[in-house]
């Protein structure tokens, strides 16, 4: 199932998208049977899918955390994934000069939210005429991801989504709130929602951010009934033993059941 990225602008009431994947990519063979599973399931419930990987985590709380295999490799296997099965792919970029390398294997570009401030990242973004999807700073208010949106649009791309993905509350967790999805609609771009990454409870003392998995669909079925265009899952097959962020992402067996749920929401409110 192949979908025009432009498209993406306007759901017109019909499913919302969905950005899914590992949270980073650990090898070719976990990449495509996570890929392979959420095909099958996108492909039957008719929600258009971005497959997700990052292929380097650079923001990391200790320096013998897992941070990829290589950037070549994996941006090679993102690649693939999107060709075998006819499907955008999105990654995350971290500085100016890797905006056009990544561009050259993904569809859209993604930008952390602790960097969606950052002038020369969103303008080299802009610059490679990808969709540039902007998680919003954990420390900015929805408003204030106007100007983000104003600098990609500036530079002469309109292709821009915004993200949303929790608060920081205190130093050990993260709150959504659900106002910021109706805010952010306002500046006339896709709004997604993360509803993993808005369960992590960083900055624990072992080094290894925690999560409240078992509160993924409460935040989705919110954010549905919010009015977001598009959800964000990081999902995998072992979670436990994922080499990143295992502690709140999906397990693959859940996702289908999830997303199930997300849609018949989804029906009750458009």
């Amino acid at each position: 199932m192949k979908f025009s990225l432009p498209k993406l602008k306007y759901t017109d009431g019909n499913n919302f998208f969905l950005l899914a994947g590992p949270c980073a990519i650990e090898g070719e063979e976990m990449a495509f049977e996570i890929a392979s599973r959420i095909y099958e399931i996108s492909s039957r419930l008719e929600i258009p899918w971005i497959f997700k990987g990052s292929y380097r985590k650079a923001n990391r709380s200790r320096l013998d955390s897992f941070t990829g295999i290589g950037d070549e490799k994996a941006l090679k296997i993102l690649n693939a994934v999107g060709k075998k099965y006819n499907v955008p792919v999105v990654t995350d970029i971290h500085a100016a000069n890797e905006a056009a390398m990544a561009a050259e294997y993904v569809d859209v570009l993604q930008i952390p939210a602790f960097l969606c401030r950052q002038t020369d990242l969103l303008v080299a973004a802009a610059k490679t005429g990808k969709v540039v999807n902007i998680k919003k700073g954990q420390f900015l208010a929805p408003e204030s991801m106007k100007f983000a949106v104003d600098k990609v649009k500036e530079s002469g791309n309109d292709q821009v989504w915004l993200t949303d993905r929790g608060n920081m509350y205190g130093y050990q967790d993260m709150i959504v709130d659900f106002r910021g999805i109706p805010k952010m609609k306002k500046f006339g771009v896709p709004v997604i929602m993360d509803i993993t990454h808005s369960l992590q409870q960083p900055n624990q003392p072992s080094g290894v951010t925690g999560g409240e998995p078992e509160m993924i669909e409460t935040i989705g079925k919110a954010a549905i009934a919010s009015g977001a265009d598009g959800i964000f899952i990081e999902t995998h097959f072992d979670p436990a033993n994922a080499k990143s962020d295992g502690a709140n992402m999906l397990h693959l067996d859940n996702l289908e059941a999830l997303m199930e749920k997300l849609i018949r929401v989804r029906k009750a409110v458009i």
